[in-house]
């Protein structure tokens, strides 16, 4: 019970500090970091697939509340809920034994990490974007808002990985 009451009040925490600071940050007026993605990429992998799809919409669901985004942030949510199971089944390869794991520091080594992240992240940020533009035409602008926004994203949550479970020993 304890896990699930960890698991709760992180995806809170972070929800919170999406709506009421990250929402703030524009950089260069057009990169926004989304923070509120990293309780949705410490889901343990065995909770049942159902569920994952109902945190992830409704996560989704509160920032677009917040954000006037209409179901932009709901869709990429659980879309990345959708395909975190296999983009974890391909870092893993072969080794089926590491899927439950949790993706920490300590427990998953930084290459692993730092794929994890960047693949769900890059995805998201790419649904959000292009949902947002609904346009080609000015590709180049487009591809720096999801290029801007996966990489201080990714990196803020690795930060706040890093911060909060810190490695102790090697890593595997």
């Amino acid at each position: 019970m304890n896990n699930v009451a960890s698991n709760i009040l992180r995806i809170i925490i972070v929800l919170l500090l999406q709506v009421f600071i990250c929402n703030l940050i524009h950089l260069f007026g057009f990169i926004t970091p989304a923070i509120y993605i990293l309780g949705l990429l410490l889901l343990p992998l065995e909770l049942p697939k159902s569920v994952q799809y109902l945190i992830g919409f409704c996560c989704g669901l509160f920032v677009d509340m917040f954000t006037h985004t209409l179901g932009f942030n709901t869709a990429a949510c659980t879309i990345i809920m959708f395909i975190r199971p296999y983009i974890v089944k391909a870092l893993n390869g072969r080794k089926t034994s590491d899927s439950v794991e949790r993706p920490i520091p300590g427990v998953k080594d930084f290459k692993w990490l730092i794929s994890y992240v960047g693949v769900l992240t890059l995805v998201h940020q790419s649904l959000i974007v292009m949902l947002e533009t609904m346009k080609f035409h000015n590709f180049l602008y487009t591809f720096i808002a999801i290029i801007g926004n996966t990489v201080l994203t990714t990196f803020l949550i690795l930060c706040t990985e890093y911060i909060f479970y810190p490695v102790q020993g090697k890593n595997k």
